[in-house]
């Protein structure tokens, strides 16, 4: 008998529930053996429901039951749950979550704490919530360095810029009918403002880059909140999307850039097609080439599947060390500074400017002029060649006194 733990009874805890219950037969034939939810803490009142009795408000009563041996830890944030997560594995229970941020934050000492207690830490549904990554990532492409990783992987900014684009809203009608919708949190920081992506995109370099930990606040990161009816008029102009991108690039010598920021992006490339709440992650490697994962990045149920997913594995290998990676600090750094990562961009002027007097603010590159598609603005694209970098971007903008805004071009 496979008995779990579940921490935290929101969303996706309670999805955990209902998908162990309405799939029990299927899980069951794959372990060979019996499989339920033993206990749930939290300390919540809920109303009566079929997993009602499993409830508990004691984390003692939940930590001392010797029978539960894979824990879902699905509370979030890193105060309590980071707690929990550490006491489960020091018991050797193994813990699946969902909980990108604590994964971000403290998953070398987490992975280092299940290796040591011979149980398991994964976190499958940490990045694309139903979509399945992290164990492509890590196993099926082992065998490839991986060059490149760019993926639309928050769908409450996904929404938002795709209801701008087809409905010709601005940023605040938007983000208004995406928390109409449940999509948007009544505080949407964490997702306007690219810090959901920046943990994501955290955690997946991190495993690119072979185990070296990539720490959040390493990656620059910008969110939405700037993109104006003006910028989609270009987009279109240029048969473009504007999606929040959170881009990964290696190199041989063992370094990396990183920015998560909003894009312009061809409509041409494989992860445009990913609108509203669905997430797209384009991987590069360099024996395989590229590849793609897709498919809805939040939801209960998707979630869930990817949850009990890991559960599963965590139930399939108890008896063996079954972390399924190790993180270790960098000696160095290996993040590219901000100042130094290339870049391509299409340049707002204000006005009819003729753009030859700018040239020797960019030297030996070529400069591109877009046809304008808001009245009184000129545009052009930079950095063609990949020698802009995004120090000469900003002493140039900086110089430049029509200047209104840039958004970046994904090359």
């Amino acid at each position: 008998m496979i008995n779990i733990g579940i921490l935290g009874f929101g969303v996706v805890g309670s999805g955990v529930a209902e998908v162990i219950a309405m799939n029990r037969e299927k899980l069951e034939r794959h372990l060979e053996q019996p499989i339920q939810v033993k206990k749930i803490l939290d300390v919540r009142d809920f109303e009566e429901g079929p997993f009602s009795g499993l409830l508990t408000k004691d984390s003692e009563e939940f930590f001392d039951d010797s029978d539960i041996s894979v824990v879902v830890e699905t509370i979030g944030g890193v105060g309590i749950a980071y707690e929990f997560t550490s006491r489960a594995l020091k018991q050797g229970k193994s813990v699946v979550t969902s909980n990108k941020e604590l994964v971000a934050t403290h998953g070398v000492e987490l992975l280092q704490l299940a290796k040591d207690n011979h149980c398991a830490y994964f976190f499958e549904a940490a990045v694309g919530g139903g979509i399945p990554i992290i164990r492509p990532l890590h196993r099926c492409l082992a065998a490839n360095r991986i060059t490149k990783i760019a993926g639309i992987v928050n769908g409450t900014t996904n929404y938002i810029l795709t209801q701008m684009e087809s409905s010709d809203m601005d940023f605040s009608a938007a983000l208004s009918r995406a928390q109409l919708k449940g999509y948007a949190e009544s505080n949407p920081s964490a997702d306007i403002d690219g810090i959901d992506a920046q943990r994501k995109i955290a955690i997946l370099s991190s495993i690119a880059m072979n185990g070296i930990y990539i720490d959040p606040d390493q990656i620059h990161t910008e969110g939405i909140k700037n993109i104006s009816s003006e910028d989609m008029s270009y987009a279109r102009a240029l048969g473009a999307k504007i999606k929040l991108l959170a881009i990964y690039k290696s190199y041989k010598e063992g370094s990396c850039e990183i920015i998560v920021a909003p894009h312009l992006l061809d409509r041409s490339e494989p992860i445009s097609v990913a609108d509203g709440v669905f997430n797209a992650i384009a991987v590069d490697g360099n024996a395989l080439g590229p590849s793609m994962f897709y498919g809805k990045g939040a939801g209960k149920l998707a979630t869930a599947s990817a949850v009990v997913a890991d559960v599963l594995d965590a139930a399939l290998h108890q008896s063996k060390n079954a972390h399924i990676m190790s993180w270790t600090h960098p000696q160095q750094t290996v993040v590219k500074p901000f100042e130094e990562m290339h870049v391509k961009a299409l340049i707002r002027l204000k006005g009819d400017v003729d753009i030859n007097k700018y040239r020797s603010l960019f030297p030996n590159m070529q400069i591109k002029p877009v046809v304008s598609a808001v009245r009184n603005e000129t545009a052009l694209v930079v950095g063609q060649e990949g020698t802009l970098t995004e120090k000469m971007l900003a002493e140039a903008t900086s110089q430049i006194k029509e200047f209104i805004a840039l958004i970046r071009v994904y090359n």
